[in-house]
């Protein structure tokens, strides 16, 4: 071969070589895609995802879905591409979901911490609706706290000088009642057994405490099992799951419904991210209906799946309006 020829040759393999690796090599994106859903009132990994013992509990016909969003948190040129053509997918900076300033790892613990949280909030919304009444548990005790040694995690607070404590803004109110220093008796139950405990406040942040971080848990146990799901936007699929449950009456009618939203104690719907990509995933699990945020209905709006109905919920009771209108016939606001 002659060396022109040759020179050519490895000129045209360098540029391949250097093109491939241009191409094939990470940017500074991620993919959003349509996540899996998961049915509230059914099974995860063979598991009940909303456990319940020592109450009774219903079954439904239809199913309560939970939507998420998948991301590829490492794409390259080609995949990115493909993915601005995807109707079904986005492609966004990387910073939205990663923020410099937080690895991945740290990312997704606070996704994890998140979902906790929408947990609790989903129960004692649940609770709240049903009027069902609620025990004041200790979740941990503070170090170096003044219940250290006397409180420990578990212990069901009932009462504060005789006043009885049925919730925890109760239970807040009463510690503040008298000035810090002041010794508190505390009735408490405590595996089966009530007990009094002589607790002496401490002032932090210009308040009396206790020094413990509590809870508000149902008079029977309720756990809600389901793994590799961060964030808290299921708070309120898992808030109908719990009050399905709980109630006689089938919520669903039969229907699988979709749906998402954060939700608080007080029941308020909070919006989301990546609603197209959850309105894709709803519709192929099935889902004849989606519930959205009022915060989203405008981007639901603009990215609406053909047969998916969307009704817009600002509250658990707007949801629970809005299913009690299916079950009717009729529809619910639309967004």
């Amino acid at each position: 071969m002659k060396r022109r020829g040759f020179t050519v040759l490895v000129g045209a393999l360098l540029t391949f070589v250097l093109t491939m690796a241009a191409v094939y090599a990470p940017i500074p994106y991620v993919i959003l895609k349509p996540g899996p859903t998961v049915d509230t009132l059914g099974k995860d990994k063979d598991a009940e995802v909303i456990q319940i013992s020592g109450t009774d509990v219903s079954t439904s016909a239809g199913q309560l879905r939970l939507t998420t969003v998948g991301v590829q948190p490492e794409p390259n040129l080609v995949s990115a591409i493909l993915g601005w053509f995807d109707g079904t997918e986005a492609v966004v900076p990387r910073e939205l979901i990663y923020p410099p300033d937080e690895t991945e790892e740290q990312v997704d613990k606070r996704n994890a911490e998140e979902f906790q949280n929408s947990q609790s909030s989903a129960e004692k919304a649940a609770l709240h609706e049903l009027g069902l009444p609620t025990l004041v548990t200790v979740v941990t005790v503070t170090a170096d706290g003044p219940s250290v040694g006397k409180l420990q995690a578990g212990d069901v607070i009932t009462a504060v000088d005789g006043e009885p404590v049925a919730a925890a803004p109760r239970l807040t109110e009463l510690v503040r009642a008298k000035p810090a220093g002041t010794e508190r008796a505390l009735t408490v139950t405590r595996a089966g057994q009530t007990v009094t405990v002589a607790i002496t406040t401490q002032e932090k942040d210009g308040q009396p405490r206790i020094g413990v971080e509590i809870d508000e848990k149902p008079p029977f146990q309720l756990d809600i099992k389901l793994d590799e799901i961060g964030g808290p936007s299921a708070g309120l699929m898992f808030t109908l799951g719990i009050i399905d449950k709980l109630k006689p009456e089938d919520l669903t009618g039969g229907k699988i419904i979709a749906g998402t939203g954060t939700i608080d104690a007080d029941g308020n719907v909070g919006d989301i991210g990546g609603i197209p990509q959850k309105l894709v995933g709803a519709k192929r699990a099935g889902a004849v209906v989606f519930l959205v945020p009022a915060g989203n209905c405008a981007e639901a709006k603009q990215n609406a799946v053909d047969g998916l109905p969307m009704f817009k919920v600002a509250t658990l009771d707007d949801a629970l309006a809005a299913l009690d209108a299916l079950r009717a016939g009729r529809t619910p606001e639309l967004c």
